[in-house]
Protein backbone atom coordinates (compact mmCIF):
# COMPACT_ATOMS: atom_id res chain seq x y z
CA UNK A 1 0.00 0.00 0.00
CA UNK A 2 2.84 2.33 0.84
CA UNK A 3 4.28 1.57 -2.72
CA UNK A 4 1.12 2.37 -4.12
CA UNK A 5 0.68 5.89 -2.47
CA UNK A 6 4.20 7.06 -3.29
CA UNK A 7 3.26 5.93 -6.90
CA UNK A 8 0.49 7.80 -6.87
CA UNK A 9 1.74 10.93 -5.46
CA UNK A 10 4.54 11.33 -8.02
CA UNK A 11 2.78 9.72 -10.65
CA UNK A 12 -0.60 11.47 -10.79
CA UNK A 13 0.87 15.22 -11.01
CA UNK A 14 3.20 14.13 -13.53
CA UNK A 15 0.92 12.53 -16.09
CA UNK A 16 -1.59 15.58 -15.86
CA UNK A 17 1.61 17.77 -16.35
CA UNK A 18 2.47 16.27 -19.35
CA UNK A 19 -1.54 15.64 -20.81
CA UNK A 20 -2.21 18.85 -19.62
CA UNK A 21 0.55 21.72 -19.49
CA UNK A 22 3.06 20.36 -21.30
CA UNK A 23 3.62 21.27 -25.05
CA UNK A 24 1.51 18.89 -27.64
CA UNK A 25 4.93 17.23 -28.65
CA UNK A 26 5.59 15.88 -24.98
CA UNK A 27 2.05 14.37 -24.56
CA UNK A 28 3.26 12.72 -28.28
CA UNK A 29 6.59 11.34 -26.52
CA UNK A 30 4.75 10.14 -23.07
CA UNK A 31 2.19 8.48 -25.12
CA UNK A 32 4.58 6.92 -27.59
CA UNK A 33 6.70 5.49 -24.53
CA UNK A 34 3.26 3.92 -22.78
CA UNK A 35 2.45 2.53 -26.07
CA UNK A 36 5.85 1.24 -26.59
CA UNK A 37 6.01 -0.42 -22.87
CA UNK A 38 2.47 -1.84 -23.35
CA UNK A 39 3.78 -3.27 -26.37
CA UNK A 40 6.04 -5.09 -24.59
CA UNK A 41 4.20 -5.95 -21.61
CA UNK A 42 1.26 -7.76 -24.33
CA UNK A 43 4.01 -9.81 -26.02
CA UNK A 44 5.81 -10.89 -22.83
CA UNK A 45 2.12 -12.42 -21.58
CA UNK A 46 0.87 -14.03 -24.43
CA UNK A 47 4.24 -14.74 -26.72
CA UNK A 48 6.44 -15.84 -23.94
CA UNK A 49 10.17 -14.00 -22.78
CA UNK A 50 12.15 -15.58 -25.97
CA UNK A 51 9.65 -15.02 -28.67
CA UNK A 52 9.38 -11.34 -27.09
CA UNK A 53 13.32 -10.56 -27.16
CA UNK A 54 13.85 -11.49 -30.50
CA UNK A 55 10.38 -9.78 -31.90
CA UNK A 56 9.52 -7.09 -29.78
CA UNK A 57 11.25 -4.25 -31.90
CA UNK A 58 9.06 -4.22 -34.77
CA UNK A 59 5.37 -3.17 -32.85
CA UNK A 60 7.36 -1.37 -30.42
CA UNK A 61 8.57 0.80 -33.79
CA UNK A 62 5.17 0.19 -35.00
CA UNK A 63 3.61 2.01 -32.12
CA UNK A 64 5.98 5.04 -32.41
CA UNK A 65 5.01 5.33 -35.78
CA UNK A 66 1.14 5.40 -35.17
CA UNK A 67 1.66 8.11 -32.39
CA UNK A 68 3.64 10.16 -34.67
CA UNK A 69 1.09 9.76 -37.96
CA UNK A 70 -1.42 11.18 -35.54
CA UNK A 71 0.97 14.26 -34.20
CA UNK A 72 1.62 14.24 -37.86
CA UNK A 73 -1.69 14.77 -39.00
CA UNK A 74 -3.18 16.99 -35.74
CA UNK A 75 -0.35 19.32 -37.29
CA UNK A 76 -0.42 19.32 -40.72
CA UNK A 77 2.37 17.45 -41.92
CA UNK A 78 2.21 16.13 -45.65
CA UNK A 79 5.66 15.09 -46.90
CA UNK A 80 6.78 13.99 -43.61
CA UNK A 81 3.48 12.31 -42.64
CA UNK A 82 3.41 10.29 -45.88
CA UNK A 83 7.24 8.92 -45.16
CA UNK A 84 5.43 7.86 -41.54
CA UNK A 85 2.77 6.07 -43.41
CA UNK A 86 4.90 4.21 -45.76
CA UNK A 87 7.30 3.19 -43.09
CA UNK A 88 4.05 2.02 -41.32
CA UNK A 89 2.92 -0.28 -44.22
CA UNK A 90 6.46 -1.95 -44.25
CA UNK A 91 5.91 -2.77 -40.69
CA UNK A 92 2.20 -4.19 -41.17
CA UNK A 93 3.78 -5.96 -44.32
CA UNK A 94 6.78 -7.58 -42.01
CA UNK A 95 4.48 -8.95 -39.44
CA UNK A 96 3.33 -11.94 -41.83
CA UNK A 97 6.43 -12.16 -43.42
CA UNK A 98 8.30 -12.52 -40.27
CA UNK A 99 5.67 -15.39 -39.19
CA UNK A 100 6.27 -16.85 -42.56
CA UNK A 101 10.32 -16.39 -42.92
CA UNK A 102 10.55 -18.04 -39.29
CA UNK A 103 8.02 -21.15 -39.98
CA UNK A 104 9.71 -24.26 -39.02
CA UNK A 105 12.59 -22.71 -37.31
CA UNK A 106 13.64 -22.86 -33.30
CA UNK A 107 10.90 -19.91 -31.64
CA UNK A 108 8.98 -19.75 -35.04
CA UNK A 109 6.08 -17.22 -34.72
CA UNK A 110 2.50 -18.41 -34.67
CA UNK A 111 -0.68 -17.13 -36.39
CA UNK A 112 -1.27 -16.18 -32.75
CA UNK A 113 1.90 -14.74 -32.28
CA UNK A 114 1.53 -12.34 -35.40
CA UNK A 115 -1.97 -11.49 -34.33
CA UNK A 116 -0.89 -10.29 -31.02
CA UNK A 117 1.92 -8.21 -32.24
CA UNK A 118 -0.47 -6.42 -34.89
CA UNK A 119 -2.74 -5.49 -32.01
CA UNK A 120 0.53 -4.66 -29.71
CA UNK A 121 1.92 -1.98 -32.41
CA UNK A 122 -1.43 -1.13 -34.08
CA UNK A 123 -4.53 -0.82 -31.51
CA UNK A 124 -2.36 0.17 -28.41
CA UNK A 125 -1.15 2.83 -29.85
CA UNK A 126 -4.18 4.18 -32.06
CA UNK A 127 -6.30 3.81 -28.66
CA UNK A 128 -3.58 6.04 -26.89
CA UNK A 129 -3.24 8.44 -29.25
CA UNK A 130 -7.07 9.39 -29.06
CA UNK A 131 -5.67 10.98 -25.98
CA UNK A 132 -3.17 12.76 -28.42
CA UNK A 133 -6.64 14.24 -30.95
CA UNK A 134 -8.27 14.85 -27.74
CA UNK A 135 -5.05 17.44 -26.64
CA UNK A 136 -5.25 18.82 -30.01
CA UNK A 137 -8.68 19.98 -29.69
CA UNK A 138 -9.57 23.76 -28.49
CA UNK A 139 -9.28 23.42 -25.27
CA UNK A 140 -7.51 20.22 -25.03
CA UNK A 141 -5.26 21.02 -21.98
CA UNK A 142 -8.85 19.56 -20.02
CA UNK A 143 -10.65 17.74 -22.60
CA UNK A 144 -7.44 15.32 -22.66
CA UNK A 145 -8.57 14.17 -19.24
CA UNK A 146 -11.85 13.15 -20.66
CA UNK A 147 -11.04 9.52 -20.42
CA UNK A 148 -9.55 9.36 -17.39
CA UNK A 149 -12.20 11.24 -15.41
CA UNK A 150 -14.66 8.40 -16.72
CA UNK A 151 -12.46 5.69 -16.59
CA UNK A 152 -10.72 6.15 -13.05
CA UNK A 153 -13.89 7.21 -11.09
CA UNK A 154 -15.44 4.55 -12.62
CA UNK A 155 -12.38 2.20 -11.34
CA UNK A 156 -12.67 3.83 -8.00
CA UNK A 157 -16.51 3.51 -7.48
CA UNK A 158 -16.73 -0.30 -8.74
CA UNK A 159 -14.10 -0.81 -5.92
CA UNK A 160 -15.64 0.75 -3.16
CA UNK A 161 -18.75 -0.13 -3.74
CA UNK A 162 -17.65 -3.90 -4.32
CA UNK A 163 -16.60 -3.57 -0.94
CA UNK A 164 -19.44 -1.77 0.68
CA UNK A 165 -22.06 -4.27 -0.93
CA UNK A 166 -20.81 -6.42 -3.11
CA UNK A 167 -22.70 -10.05 -3.18
CA UNK A 168 -23.18 -10.78 -6.86
CA UNK A 169 -20.10 -12.13 -8.95
CA UNK A 170 -19.92 -10.73 -12.05
CA UNK A 171 -17.87 -12.78 -13.64
CA UNK A 172 -16.15 -15.26 -11.89
CA UNK A 173 -14.07 -17.11 -13.94
CA UNK A 174 -12.16 -13.74 -15.30
CA UNK A 175 -12.45 -11.28 -12.22
CA UNK A 176 -13.50 -13.47 -9.14
CA UNK A 177 -13.48 -10.14 -6.72
CA UNK A 178 -15.57 -8.50 -9.08
CA UNK A 179 -19.06 -7.78 -8.30
CA UNK A 180 -22.93 -6.56 -9.98
CA UNK A 181 -23.05 -4.15 -7.66
CA UNK A 182 -19.51 -2.95 -7.99
CA UNK A 183 -20.28 -2.58 -11.61
CA UNK A 184 -23.38 -0.70 -11.30
CA UNK A 185 -21.58 1.63 -8.80
CA UNK A 186 -18.52 1.95 -11.39
CA UNK A 187 -21.33 3.38 -13.71
CA UNK A 188 -22.67 5.71 -11.74
CA UNK A 189 -18.99 6.87 -10.64
CA UNK A 190 -18.71 7.15 -13.85
CA UNK A 191 -21.37 9.06 -14.25
CA UNK A 192 -20.85 11.58 -11.14
CA UNK A 193 -17.26 11.70 -11.91
CA UNK A 194 -17.77 13.69 -15.70
CA UNK A 195 -20.79 16.06 -13.71
CA UNK A 196 -17.81 17.12 -11.32
CA UNK A 197 -15.19 17.21 -14.20
CA UNK A 198 -17.86 19.28 -16.10
CA UNK A 199 -17.77 22.12 -13.29
CA UNK A 200 -14.18 22.54 -12.93
CA UNK A 201 -13.94 22.36 -16.52
CA UNK A 202 -16.57 26.16 -17.11
CA UNK A 203 -14.64 27.86 -14.21
CA UNK A 204 -11.68 26.98 -15.67
CA UNK A 205 -12.05 27.94 -19.17
CA UNK A 206 -15.98 29.76 -18.86
CA UNK A 207 -16.68 27.16 -21.91
CA UNK A 208 -20.08 24.80 -20.73
CA UNK A 209 -20.05 21.34 -22.02
CA UNK A 210 -23.68 20.08 -22.21
CA UNK A 211 -24.47 18.56 -19.08
CA UNK A 212 -26.56 15.30 -20.77
CA UNK A 213 -23.20 14.72 -23.02
CA UNK A 214 -20.95 14.89 -19.96
CA UNK A 215 -23.93 12.25 -18.62
CA UNK A 216 -23.82 9.86 -22.02
CA UNK A 217 -20.28 10.26 -21.78
CA UNK A 218 -19.62 8.88 -18.37
CA UNK A 219 -21.80 5.99 -18.56
CA UNK A 220 -20.32 5.23 -21.67
CA UNK A 221 -16.36 5.71 -20.66
CA UNK A 222 -17.81 3.60 -17.57
CA UNK A 223 -18.95 0.89 -20.10
CA UNK A 224 -16.06 0.79 -22.03
CA UNK A 225 -13.81 0.68 -19.34
CA UNK A 226 -15.00 -2.09 -17.25
CA UNK A 227 -15.25 -3.96 -20.69
CA UNK A 228 -11.30 -3.12 -20.82
CA UNK A 229 -10.75 -4.06 -17.19
CA UNK A 230 -12.51 -7.76 -17.86
CA UNK A 231 -10.78 -7.93 -21.55
CA UNK A 232 -7.03 -7.81 -19.88
CA UNK A 233 -7.94 -9.33 -17.00
CA UNK A 234 -9.19 -12.31 -19.26
CA UNK A 235 -5.89 -12.15 -21.18
CA UNK A 236 -3.86 -12.43 -17.18
CA UNK A 237 -6.47 -15.34 -16.71
CA UNK A 238 -6.08 -17.41 -19.74
CA UNK A 239 -1.80 -16.91 -19.63
CA UNK A 240 -1.48 -17.30 -15.87
CA UNK A 241 -0.47 -14.24 -14.98
CA UNK A 242 -0.80 -11.20 -12.00
CA UNK A 243 0.03 -8.49 -13.37
CA UNK A 244 1.61 -7.55 -16.52
CA UNK A 245 4.74 -5.71 -15.90
CA UNK A 246 6.23 -3.91 -12.39
CA UNK A 247 7.35 -0.50 -13.71
CA UNK A 248 4.59 1.24 -11.41
CA UNK A 249 5.24 -0.39 -8.38
CA UNK A 250 1.61 -1.29 -6.39
CA UNK A 251 -0.05 -0.88 -9.57
CA UNK A 252 1.46 -3.22 -11.96
CA UNK A 253 2.20 -2.18 -15.76
CA UNK A 254 0.93 0.19 -18.22
CA UNK A 255 -1.67 -2.46 -19.39
CA UNK A 256 -2.98 -2.77 -15.77
CA UNK A 257 -3.32 0.91 -15.07
CA UNK A 258 -4.81 2.07 -18.70
CA UNK A 259 -6.34 -1.39 -19.36
CA UNK A 260 -10.15 0.60 -18.81
CA UNK A 261 -8.37 3.87 -20.84
CA UNK A 262 -7.51 2.10 -23.76
CA UNK A 263 -10.96 0.90 -24.54
CA UNK A 264 -12.82 4.40 -23.32
CA UNK A 265 -10.15 6.52 -24.79
CA UNK A 266 -11.70 6.06 -28.54
CA UNK A 267 -15.01 6.28 -28.14
CA UNK A 268 -14.73 9.12 -25.52
CA UNK A 269 -12.85 11.22 -28.25
CA UNK A 270 -15.70 10.46 -30.76
CA UNK A 271 -17.85 11.51 -28.27
CA UNK A 272 -16.53 14.39 -27.40
CA UNK A 273 -15.79 15.52 -30.61
CA UNK A 274 -19.97 15.68 -30.54
CA UNK A 275 -20.52 17.40 -27.55
CA UNK A 276 -18.47 20.50 -28.18
CA UNK A 277 -19.47 20.46 -31.79
CA UNK A 278 -16.46 19.66 -34.03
Amino acid sequence: MKQRIIVAVIGIPLLLAILCVAPDWATAALLAALSVVGTHELLAAVCGPEKTRRWTALPAVMGILVVLHFYGAGHGWQLPLGIVDGLLLVGVIALPAAGVLSYGKPHALTLLDVCVMALAGLAIPASFSCLLLLRLLPYGGGLVLVPLVAAFCSDSAALFTGMACGKHKLSPLVSPHKTVEGAVGGLVGGMLGMVIFRIIFYLCTLQPLHIGGCILMGLVGALMGQLGDLSFSAIKRQYGIKDYGRLLPGHGGVLDRFDSVLFAAPVLWLMTCWVIGL
